[in-house]
């Protein structure tokens, strides 16, 4: 059995690979530049990109589960190419937000789609990944400080291992179809208790500096970030700032449910990336 994974060099589609392959399947990895893509040597490597439909067919013979990274513009088509050449189950990388407009655009046009074609289809649906923090490491680096708007507000950071982890899983096991999991990680924490975690995996303090949402607002879409997608994170950071939404217990009881193994902390995740920060 062939197993195609899109996005193969991605945060959560490397590993995808790796969960793979230790189970011992044969992987087939779709990147735009293989020469650079640096899987392991057993990885079959395709150049394809999910907005050429070209480039897939070859990497499409074969393949009888497909891993689909979130495409927006091309996901019917995509699709139509899998059925086609005769993919049997997809499992879509989505989000926690995909019912919610402001992911109009992306996530729910990929999963309306896959729901279409009439395979066996696996939403995943991961809340916060732990690796936006990343977009903070510069300013960590240069000044051990984080400038952000609702330093109270509370999220469940998700290591993007337990994304791959569950995407595997249900890539691999029956019983699956049909089923959306929306989940994330183990603790409920604040954004300042986020900021101290990883201080704390630094060994030095770094610093919270709460920003107005107005500014912070305005800064966030001069950066690239979509205004509906903007005004949707502050207005959810805003309410749990409030109200310190409670932890979700059945979001964090997905990942050790479907991989026998418990959600990774986000100071676990933060030791692990504490050179991106240093």
């Amino acid at each position: 059995m062939t197993i195609l994974v899109t996005g193969a060099t991605g945060v959560v589609g490397r590993r995808v690979v790796a969960e793979l392959l230790q189970a011992e399947r044969h992987v087939r990895a779709l990147t735009r530049n293989p020469a650079s893509a640096a899987l392991p040597g057993q990885v079959e490597v395709c150049e394809g990109d999910l907005e050429n439909l070209e480039s897939l067919r070859a990497a499409l013979v074969g393949v009888e589960r497909l891993y689909l990274f979130p495409v927006a513009q091309t996901a019917a088509e995509v699709v139509a190419l899998a059925v086609e050449s005769g993919v049997r189950r997809i499992v879509d990388l989505s989000g926690a937000g995909a019912d919610d407009e402001a992911f109009e655009g992306g996530y729910h046009v990929s999963e309306r789609a896959v729901e279409a074609s009439g395979l066996d289809w696996t939403h995943v649906r991961p809340g916060e990944f732990a690796g936006n923090w990343l977009d903070w490491a510069p300013s960590i680096r240069a000044e051990r400080l984080v400038r952000r708007p609702y330093g109270g507000a509370v999220t469940q950071p998700t290591h993007e291992a337990d994304v791959a982890a569950v995407a595997a899983a249900v890539l691999l096991q029956d019983g699956h179809e049909g089923h959306t999991y929306t989940f994330a990680g183990p603790e409920a924490l604040t954004i300042a208790q986020q900021v101290e975690a990883i201080g704390t995996a630094l060994g030095e303090r770094v610093r919270l500096e709460e920003q107005d949402p107005v500014t912070a607002r305005d800064q966030w879409i001069a950066d690239g970030y979509p205004a509906g997608v903007v005004d949707w994170l502050f207005g959810m950071w805003a309410e749990s700032a409030r109200d310190h939404d409670p932890f979700n217990e059945g979001w964090a009881a997905v990942v050790p449910r479907l991989t026998g193994r418990q959600g990774r902390t986000f100071a676990e995740w933060a030791v692990e990336n504490v050179a991106a920060f240093r």
